[in-house]
């Protein structure tokens, strides 16, 4: 037993003495639909350093045995139904079998209930419906219950015209034409710029956005689908803040990051309220003192600001973004670059708290702050 422990020992002290900080990554890429204002993201991850692994390694070996015994073992989805996904009636596109016009009811005998209920741009919910965030689809419903918005980043898409998920962009452009290149809202014309990760088409009195994965040759990884009149009626580029608006694009962004997890055979990260308010306060200083950055005015990295809150993590990491005007956008801007991607995709993650706030144009800033905890491996 004492071999045991000195092994254990000797490899967190080798495992703590690694760099504390990996590089850095940033990206700034252009707003998607208004040229005079930038989305910027950034991401930063460490392992927590050898002084902070000692100061809990005592009380860690007194219950290593047990720990590890009682660890939860992961989900099994061997048992999760994979739908047959069949060729849309009515529209063309639908996703998961369902599209713009069905009634909840319609939805809801196919897929059963949602998981979450959460305020988007739209002035609307997504309500989203996934089974341990496989077959992970998110829908927004009308006043009356109909359908009206649709979105999912899983292997849900069916199409008239052959698009599927992981279709290259060529094939969507060929099938679909010339991407829009202009989206007016209110009395003002918007320049759509995407970078080239995301193409806008007018179909079937919808807006329909077709997201590409730069890391897997610019092939589908996305859709959403809104109908027009539900875009229209968002008349401004920002939708006003409000605490609910903040709150759901908290839960979006959670949800659509164990989403992207799931499709890579991930380990499910759980919310966390602890580091959520870490998250918040340090979204919340970005936009009131104008600046964007990991390190706050004080000199405080995201670890010095997690300790300071009495998080105690063996890894942590931190991605940034700015000025993209929903969770949507935000994730699917995040998993196109290699350093937020890393810490979305981290296999030893295991916690996730996601905090925004906005400044006074109702711009948000979006932390994510991703960690484990010193279980044993």
């Amino acid at each position: 037993m004492k071999r045991f422990i000195l092994l254990i020992i000797m490899v967190v002290i080798g495992y703590g003495s690694k760099p504390l900080w990996e590089e850095s990554v940033q990206q700034f890429v252009p707003l998607s639909l208004k040229d005079s204002i930038l989305s910027t993201m950034s991401s930063v991850n460490e392992n927590s350093d050898i002084k902070f692994v000692m100061e809990t390694l005592n009380q860690q070996l007194n219950s290593l045995i047990t720990s590890f015994e009682e660890r939860p073992s992961k989900s099994n989805d061997s048992n999760i139904e994979t739908p047959t996904l069949t060729a849309p009636i009515d529209h063309t596109f639908s996703i998961h079998n369902i599209e713009l016009g069905q009634a909840r009811t319609v939805v809801e005998q196919k897929i059963g209930k949602p998981k979450r209920i959460s305020i988007n741009e739209y002035g609307v919910s997504w309500e989203t419906y996934h089974e341990t965030y496989q077959n992970f689809i998110m829908i927004a419903y009308d006043e009356n219950n109909i359908v009206r918005g649709l979105y999912s980043n899983q292997d849900l898409i069916a199409s008239s015209t052959g698009i599927e998920q992981d279709s290259p962009k060529q094939l969507v452009q060929e099938k679909l034409g010339t991407p829009e290149s202009i989206m007016r809202k209110g009395m003002i014309n918007y320049e759509i710029r995407n970078n080239g990760e995301y193409d806008v088409f007018q179909v079937d009195n919808s807006y329909v956005t077709i997201f590409y994965d730069k890391h897997e040759n610019n092939t589908v990884t996305a859709i959403q689908i809104i109908d027009e009149k539900l875009e229209q009626n968002k008349s401004v580029l920002y939708t006003k803040s409000s605490e609910e608006l903040k709150e759901g694009f908290e839960y979006q962004m959670f949800d659509l990051t164990n989403a992207s997890r799931k499709n890579h055979d991930l380990p499910i990260l759980t919310w966390d309220d602890h580091v959520r308010e870490t998250a918040r306060d340090h979204s919340l200083d970005m936009s009131k003192n104008n600046y964007f950055d990991h390190t706050n005015l004080q000199g405080q990295s995201p670890f010095d600001r997690m300790k300071e809150d009495n998080i105690r993590f063996q890894t942590a990491g931190e991605n940034l973004a700015y000025g993209q005007f929903s969770s949507i956008f935000a994730h699917e801007g995040l998993m196109n670059s290699l350093g937020h991607r890393k810490n979305i995709l981290q296999e030893s993650y295991e916690y996730l708290g996601v905090g925004v706030a906005f400044n006074n144009e109702s711009q948000p800033y979006y932390t994510q702050n991703f960690y484990s905890d010193f279980s044993p491996l």
